[in-house]
C-alpha cells in the first residue's frame, strides 16, 4: 500500500510538472481588432462577442435596438417594465440571471462565462455590495462597457445626449455592425432635429422633473441626462441652477418654482412595491406646489425611469416630451 501511494505521489509531480498546452490563439475576426475608450480604459475585441450579459433595462434595449439580441445570454429583471415596442417578446426568450434589476452576486456573475457585460452604472460593480469588480470580469475575459460614461458621480452630471450617439457607433464596431449602428444613429439625430425644428420659436414649458416626496422632494437638477431632455423638447427646468442631477429640494423651493408642467419618474418595474405610483408623485407635487399652473391643470408626464439613464431610449424620450409639452406643434 506504501509503494502505491509513492506511485501515485510521483506520478502525481510528474503530471503537474508538464506544461499545461497552450490554447490556440485564434486571428482576429475580419474587421477587427476594434478598440473603443470606456471609463477611461481602452477596450480591445479582435471578434464580436457572442455572450453577453446586460445589466439594467436601457443596456438590454439599446442591444435589442441595434438588432443583437441573439447575442445575450443573461440579463437582469425588470418585471412589469414600460417595454418598447417588439420588446418584450426579446426579454422574455433570454434567460434570466438576476432577480433584480441589479447584476448578479459576484460567483454567479463569474460564472456566466461572459464576453461581454453591458450596463449602465457602476453599482453593479461594487465589492462591498457582494458584486465582481469591473477589474475581475476584465480579468475573467469579460470585459465592461458602461453606458453614458455614467462611471463615476462627477462623470453622471458631464453626460450629454451625444454620448448616447457615441455608445451606439461604440457598440457598432464591437459587434462587428457598425453601418447598423450608423443608420440608427442617423434615423435618430432626423428625429430629435425634427423635434428642434417643431418646438423652435415657442415659449418654454416650465418643467418640474420629480421623483416624489412631501418634503423634502426628490427631484432633478440643471445637471444631467433629464434636464438636458426637457431643454431639448422645448421646456425649462425649474430647478437648473441646482448644479446637480438627482438631488433633494426643499417645498419651499418646489412651492416657489411654478411648474407649468411635471415630468414624474415611472418605476414600472416596481409597481406592486411598498413605494408611490407615478399618480401618487404627481398628487404629492401638487399638493406642495398648490397654486401652480401644473397643479391647477393636474399636468403631468409619466416618464419612464429607463429613459432617465443613459441608453437608446434617451432619443426616444425627448420627441415623447416634446409632445406633451408642445402638443400643437405635432398635430400638423
Amino acid at each position: 500500500m506504501r509503494r502505491l501511494l509513492v506511485l501515485v505521489a510521483a506520478l502525481t509531480l510528474t503530471a503537474c510538472s508538464q506544461p499545461a498546452p497552450k490554447a490556440q490563439e485564434q486571428p482576429p475576426a475580419p474587421g477587427f481588432p476594434v478598440t473603443v475608450d470606456n471609463c477611461g480604459r481602452k477596450l480591445t475585441f479582435d471578434r464580436p462577442p457572442s455572450k453577453v450579459v446586460t445589466g439594467y433595462h436601457p443596456s438590454l434595449e439599446t442591444l435589442l435596438a441595434l438588432g443583437l439580441g441573439d447575442r445575450i445570454a443573461g440579463r437582469t429583471y425588470f418585471g412589469e417594465s414600460a417595454f418598447l415596442p417588439g420588446q418584450k417578446e426579446q426579454y422574455d426568450r433570454i434567460p434570466q440571471i438576476s432577480g433584480t434589476i441589479m447584476l448578479p452576486q459576484k460567483e454567479v456573475m463569474l460564472s456566466q462565462g461572459a464576453d461581454f457585460v453591458l450596463d449602465n452604472a457602476m453599482a453593479s460593480f461594487d465589492a462591498a455590495g457582494g458584486y465582481a469588480t469591473v477589474e475581475e470580469l476584465d480579468a475573467a475575459g469579460s470585459p465592461v462597457y458602461i453606458l453614458g460614461g455614467w462611471c463615476s458621480p462627477e462623470e453622471v452630471l458631464r453626460f450629454t445626449i451625444d454620448d448616447t450617439f457615441t455608445d451606439l457607433r461604440n457598440l457598432g464596431k464591437i459587434f462587428g455592425v457598425p453601418d447598423r449602428a450608423e443608420k440608427l444613429a442617423g434615423e435618430l439625430q432626423a428625429r430629435l432635429a425634427e423635434v428642434k425644428q417643431r418646438v423652435a420659436g415657442r415659449t418654454p414649458v416650465k418643467v418640474l422633473a420629480t421623483d416624489g416626496g412631501k418634503g423634502p422632494v426628490n427631484a432633478y437638477g440643471g445637471a444631467g441626462v433629464t434636464n438636458q431632455m426637457i431643454t431639448m423638447a422645448g421646456g425649462e427646468n425649474v430647478l437648473a441652477d441646482v448644479k446637480a442631477d438627482y438631488t433633494e429640494v426643499s417645498a419651499e423651493r418646489i412651492s416657489a418654482a411654478q411648474p407649468e408642467a411635471l415630468l414624474v419618474s415611472d418605476y414600472a418595474t416596481l409597481r406592486g412595491a411598498d413605494m408611490p405610483t407615478s399618480p401618487v408623485k404627481a398628487e404629492e407635487a401638487f399638493a406642495i406646489a398648490r397654486n401652480s399652473p401644473a397643479a391647477r391643470d393636474k399636468r403631468y408626464l409619466a416618464l419612464p425611469v429607463a429613459a432617465q439613464h443613459p441608453g437608446y431610449r434617451n432619443l426616444l424620450a425627448v420627441a415623447d416630451i416634446a409632445r406633451f409639452l408642445h402638443p400643437d406643434a405635432f398635430d400638423q
